[in-house]
């Protein structure tokens, strides 16, 4: 991938390139955010393995993602400047009642780079996205002083949950449309498309992992 020119925006094939500071240009640590492909799954799995540990397949919002594939062009990677993934984020199709919004997560960003802000960028894409797709609203489960500063909160949440363990403290939402969570209540289910029968089953088994 040629960074040669380094700059903040849209690239000719549609990736957008971003410098880790808004406004620092020619940084050595630029990288782009693209669209994430099948030929990603293997070091998206390895990435979020050196961020997040081996417990992560444990936590509740792995119920609503398991067996289940990203909501449509939803699913970014953050690439270095040499091809490497070294951020992730996707998000996924779930509904409290008749209300349908999407889960984010996970959000991971190689431990070497935490403080590049590739975390931050693929989170403005990603909210980007989703609203141009015409989204209503995002749930997570996260830190607060985090994810605060894109907008989320536990404003729309109180009446939600999780379906498992979680901290509620942590339920966060963005309506993305007014209005787009008011009176929500409920256990959040998974609404995705799922995924084919042999590839769920390599996934249980930590050979095959979805995209």
């Amino acid at each position: 991938m040629d960074f040669s020119s380094r700059f903040s925006g849209r690239d000719g094939a549609g990736d957008w390139l971003i410098s880790p500071l808004e406004g620092e240009i020619g940084c050595v640590n630029a990288f782009a955010i693209t669209a994430e492909t099948a030929a990603d799954v293997a070091a998206r799995e390895a990435l979020l393995d050196r961020a997040m540990g081996p417990g992560r397949k444990r936590k509740s919002s792995e119920k609503l993602r398991r067996g289940r594939k990203p909501s449509e062009g939803l699913a970014f990677a953050a690439r270095g400047a040499d091809g490497r993934i070294v951020g992730t984020v996707r998000l996924w199709d779930v509904a409290v009642a008749s209300r349908s919004a999407l889960l984010l997560g996970p959000l991971a960003v190689d431990p070497s780079l935490k403080n590049a802000g590739i975390g931050a960028a693929l989170m403005r894409h990603a909210i980007a996205e989703a609203r141009r797709l015409g989204h209503r609203a995002i749930l997570l489960v996260g830190d607060a002083p985090y994810y605060g500063r894109f907008g989320f909160s536990v404003e729309k949440t109180g009446s939600l949950a999780m379906p498992g363990p979680y901290e509620r403290h942590r339920l966060l939402a963005l309506q993305l449309q007014e209005g787009a969570l008011d009176g929500a209540c409920g256990v959040i289910a998974a609404t995705g498309r799922r995924l084919e029968a042999r590839r769920i089953a390599g996934s249980r088994s930590g050979h095959v992992v979805a995209l």
